[in-house]
This record gives C-alpha cells, sequence and structure tokens, in this order.
C-alpha cells in the first residue's frame, strides 16, 4: 500500500464512520445522546475542577500581591520623616 492509498482509504474509514454515526443517531437519537453524554460527563467534570483550581490559583496570588503592596506602603511610611 503506497503513502496516497493509505490516506484514501483513511479517508473512507473517517467517511463510513461518520456515516454510521449518522445512521446511528438518526435511529436511536436518545441512545446516541445518552452515549454522548456519558463520554463528555468525565470531561466537564475535570473542566469544573481545572477551573475551581485556577480560580483558587489567582485568588490567591491576588491576595499574595496585595500583601506584599500593603507592606510595601508600610514600609514608604515608616521611612517617611516624621515632622514635629
Amino acid at each position: 500500500m503506497t503513502g496516497s492509498a493509505g490516506a484514501e482509504r483513511s479517508m473512507i474509514d473517517v467517511k463510513a464512520w461518520a456515516q454510521y454515526v449518522v445512521e446511528w443517531a438518526a435511529k436511536d437519537p436518545y441512545g446516541f445522546l445518552t452515549t454522548v453524554i456519558l463520554a463528555l460527563t468525565p470531561l466537564f467534570i475535570a473542566s469544573a475542577l481545572l477551573s475551581w483550581k485556577l480560580a483558587k490559583m489567582i485568588e490567591a496570588r491576588d491576595r499574595e500581591q496585595k500583601k506584599k503592596q500593603k507592606r510595601q506602603e508600610n514600609i514608604a511610611k515608616a521611612k517617611k520623616p516624621k515632622k514635629d
């Protein structure tokens, strides 16, 4: 099998698979949707967990930046010469 013949066979396989999926969705829409939802649920859960973790990391970074800024302001206040 040459390279172009392999690519052509691959395209035929993809087309046949796509046709099978479309026929399956048309014949059994509820079964198809149930399968798709069950297949995607772990990905949605992973996405939600990663989003939550990222939000927590951003909040922690913001708190740390505010803390550093406050510290710098306090240092600047302490270094100012006091006028009596």
